[in-house]
């Protein structure tokens, strides 16, 4: 069976790239006006998703635009579940959802902090359990959704660099973003096709890849779509859709 990997972008933020990478990605994670977006992004993102057939999920993150939902806040579960729910289901109102995708600093304290992991999946339990989340492999918020029963689809990133233990290295770290195009490129493909990742400090970490997080705010990012899908199809890994028929 050939190898598939999904390509998902962070749209609907304001980068001013959205209509340009739409076609080249399988799924969209639309902002949903508390990191970044309005009521004006949210319709408009998911009609451009819904013209290129993209599947389309919420992108819920902390109400803190100052530091576009990169800076961790200390709220407690509940808070946090009714944050989510909130959020998802606002987006709801603009077209059908498909996924759900964590943002920012909520993505990163759920994918280490149990109790917050289980509010992000009672969240999307109860506004509707047949939505898909994704989720860092092998994460408290993979394990949480495992057990309430939810679909999960576990997501790569191309331009983060990886700690021994699978996660994300801190965006206050110096080499938490991985710029040359081509060490960004070949991450990805050796997590396609080997299942393995190299850590910051040499080791090689297994990772489980369905999904690649392409950043719709990077610096090039729509040249490095083309480029990401060409060497992917050129290293026979077909880019679709996740749960999409073979």
């Amino acid at each position: 069976m050939p190898l598939r990997i999904d390509l998902n972008c962070d749209l609907g933020e304001g980068a001013g790239h959205d209509a340009e990478l739409m076609p080249l990605i399988t799924s969209a994670n639309i902002a949903c006006g508390a990191h970044a977006g309005d009521a004006a992004a949210m319709r408009a993102t998911i009609a451009l998703a819904q013209q290129y057939g993209v599947a389309i999920g919420a992108h819920p993150g902390f109400a803190d635009r100052e530091h576009f939902g990169r800076r961790e806040l200390a709220l407690d579960p509940d808070d946090v579940r009714a944050l989510v729910a909130a959020q998802i289901s606002l987006l709801r109102t603009f077209g059908p959802v498909r996924h759900v995708k964590a943002h920012g600093a909520l993505y990163n304290l759920a994918a280490r902090d149990a109790a917050l992991a289980e509010a992000v999946v009672e969240a999307v339990r109860d506004v509707d359990a047949s939505l898909t989340l994704f989720v860092l492999p092998h994460s408290a918020l993979a394990h949480a959704a495992t057990a309430h029963g939810l679909r999960i689809v576990n997501e790569v990133f191309a331009d983060r660099s990886y700690q021994s233990d699978g996660s994300l290295t801190p965006r206050s770290q110096p080499n938490a973003l991985i710029d040359d195009e081509a060490v960004a490129v070949a991450q990805v493909l050796r997590m396609a096709r080997e299942g393995f990742v190299r850590a910051t400090d040499g080791t090689d970490v297994a990772i489980i890849a369905d999904t690649v997080c392409l950043h719709g705010d990077g610096p090039h990012p729509v040249a490095f779509a083309r480029r990401l899908l060409a060497e992917l199809s050129a290293a026979g890994v077909e880019v679709k859709a996740f749960g999409a028929p073979r």
